[in-house]
């Protein structure tokens, strides 16, 4: 690491910062609708964007900074088991293909902002869609705490904020400052500001990417001269390999599969969803998607060339900024700065939107104030968007980084037991809504103690997300035997429950709402119905 301020890669850090805090206020007049006091506008933008808008705001969303940080620097620590991120991606997209449109279809018939809003009307259960709610929530908080941490990593390297001895105040006041911009905007845009600055995160990204895989190896000596080196670490260390070993197969195709079926639970990732005008732009989403498994093979290429180029960090989360540093010259490295930076404020707005809609939507709504009007119902959303900031910042700024990492590992477990509600009622109503309740508990409670017991010489608990298998004896990925555990339970007590003939709840959709488009007859947007006369 370089003494002292990095000043020209700072210089461009902040050109590139405030670029995109100008584009985050003027968002708010982009598209603007005429009456912007509901969630529609505010936290969908006004499910009005298109293809390439929802291209980028989704690729925003789901490849952040914590991505572009975290995948290369598991392969800078294990190696070739940290290439479980690019399997799964690919999983995901065929998946999302049989669902999403059915969700955005019964969404815009109904006005429905959120998954739990979905699962209410579907089984009639306010207690299940409470239970989808807070899960998404507990999912979300660690995810955005970890944006935050991947824009605390890049001013480390920077320079930015003295050392570990200098007063805290002073040390977090700039990720303080890039916190209070993130807060300002989001609250003033909605949706609007990450969907524009994804456009320029990405554009980032791409180069930066391109650049990278082209120009570090030069320098290094080529491909085979990264392969080899990075073997010759692995050999010697006996942690990792180029290739995953046999014993760590079966964690490899778990966690694989278990992150593909868990990705598009997360709120923020049907946030965007929603927000796209009309269910063949999300069709034609999940084929050009894929560009950006592209990039992430790419990207994780990165760890291997960090370990070449003899980057040496305690923190492995460092190894990535550090590489960039040391190999790009300064004013490269301000704009690969930039994009770690940016790529953590797009998702990180997104994040707090989705949290704040679940609040708002199922619990404020349907506990506390059942007649909110839209404007109400918006307020308290953009009110609890600052607080769930709030909050993750809180967390960064007290807690351990690597607690904050394993919370979002435990993230992936919990938000993946909201899978049987979501994606099963999307296809039937067979399951009964107490069953799903069950089986939820069972998933959530089993997922959270197994990875409470995993550990690791440098921590007790929550020291990973996968466990041995119980009636197999592999090693696989916690939140995909929790879900197991989940859907058998659902389906054993759905067969008792509907011999006991207990009461199922009212589904207020229709078969004929799963095909819907925008302009069908009968479908009417959120705004539509709130506006509409009354008789």
């Amino acid at each position: 690491m370089k003494d002292g301020v990095n000043g020209v890669a700072l210089a461009v850090f902040i050109f590139f910062f405030l670029a995109v805090t100008v584009m985050g206020f003027l968002a708010s007049r982009w598209r603007r609708a005429e009456n912007e006091h509901s969630l529609d506008e505010w936290g969908l933008g006004g499910r009005s964007f298109g293809t390439w808008v929802t291209w980028f705001l989704l690729g925003g969303d789901l490849y952040t900074a914590y991505t572009f940080v975290a995948v290369p620097a598991a392969i800078y620590a294990a190696g070739a088991a940290g290439f479980f991120a690019v399997p799964y991606t690919i999983l995901v997209y065929p998946l999302i293909f049989t669902f999403l449109p059915r969700l955005w279809s019964v969404s815009h018939k109904h006005g429905y902002v959120t998954t739990s809003d979905f699962v209410r009307g579907r089984f009639g259960s306010k207690g299940l869609s409470l239970a989808v709610a807070l899960t998404g929530i507990l999912a979300t908080m660690p995810y955005i705490a970890l944006q935050l941490v991947g824009i605390q990593a890049v001013l480390d390297v920077m320079g930015v904020g003295g050392g570990e001895n200098t007063h805290w105040f002073i040390k977090d006041l700039p990720l303080l400052i890039a916190f209070g911009v993130l807060a300002a905007y989001t609250y003033s845009s909605g949706l609007r500001a990450p969907a524009l600055i994804a456009f320029v995160k990405d554009t980032l990204i791409y180069i930066v990417i391109a650049v990278a895989i082209i120009y570090i190896p030069i320098k290094l000596g080529g491909f085979d001269e990264i392969f080899a080196q990075a073997g010759e670490k692995f050999t010697t260390n006996k942690v990792g390999g180029l290739v995953p070993g046999e014993a760590g197969q079966w964690t490899y195709a778990t966690l694989a599969l278990g992150s593909a079926l868990a990705l598009f639970m997360y709120p923020h990732s049907i946030t965007a969803t929603l927000s796209s005008r009309s269910r063949e732009v999300i069709r034609r989403n999940t084929t050009i998607l894929p560009l950006y498994s592209l990039m992430l093979g790419l990207l994780a290429l990165l760890g291997f060339m960090a370990i070449a180029a003899g980057i040496k960090v305690e923190n492995g989360q460092l190894a990535i900024p550090q590489l960039f540093e040391t190999m790009f010259p300064d004013w490269f490295a301000g704009v690969a700065f930039a994009a770690i930076g940016i790529g953590a404020l797009v998702p990180a707005a997104i994040m707090s939107i989705a949290a704040a809609n679940l609040f708002t939507r199922n619990i404020y709504k349907d506990f506390i104030k059942p007649d909110a009007t839209p404007a109400q119902e918006t307020k308290v959303s953009k009110i609890v968007s600052l607080l769930v900031k709030v909050g993750a910042l809180v967390f960064v700024l007290t807690m351990d980084k690597t607690v904050a990492i394993n919370f979002q590992l435990l993230g992936g477990i919990w938000i993946l037991q909201t899978f049987p509600a979501l994606v099963g009622g999307l296809f039937t109503r067979w399951f009964h809504r107490w069953a799903l309740l069950a089986g939820w508990a069972v998933g959530m409670l089993y997922g959270t103690i197994a990875a409470y017991n995993v550990s690791t010489p440098k921590q007790k608990h929550f020291g990973g997300s996968s466990a041995e298998i119980p009636g197999i004896g592999e090693i696989g990925y916690i939140g995909l035997t929790a879900f197991v555990l989940n859907v058998v339970v659902t389906v054993v007590l759905t067969f008792v429950l509907k011999a006991l003939k207990a009461p199922e709840g009212v589904d207020e959709t229709s078969p004929s709402d799963y095909t819907a488009d925008a302009g069908d007859p009968g479908v009417k947007t959120e705004m539509e119905k709130a506006t509409a006369p009354t008789h």
